[in-house]
């Protein structure tokens, strides 16, 4: 796990923090934590599997097909590229 240290934070925003932070039951730092994953990761935020699969659901793309195309594929191990 990473970790962050913010510096010249103003001491009224860390006050302000701890006042939310017990507000909402948790550590300065859960509440931090939970403050930057809101922001980065919102709930509505669209996930790239999902969007593609959508995509295939509307072209017609059936759970049969999908599984027709995993039995058909070459399953053997890739061999590497040799640089010469």
């Amino acid at each position: 796990m990473t970790a962050v240290t913010i510096r010249n934070l103003p001491e009224e925003t860390h006050r302000a923090l701890r006042v939310r932070a017990a507000i909402n039951g948790r550590s300065t730092e859960a509440e931090i934590r939970a403050i930057l994953e809101d922001a980065v990761r919102p709930e509505g935020r669209v996930r790239l599997g999902t969007l593609l699969s959508g995509i295939a659901r509307r072209a017609g793309v059936t759970d049969e097909d999908v599984e027709a195309l995993g039995q058909s594929r070459d399953k053997s191990p890739a061999k590497p590229l040799k640089f010469k």
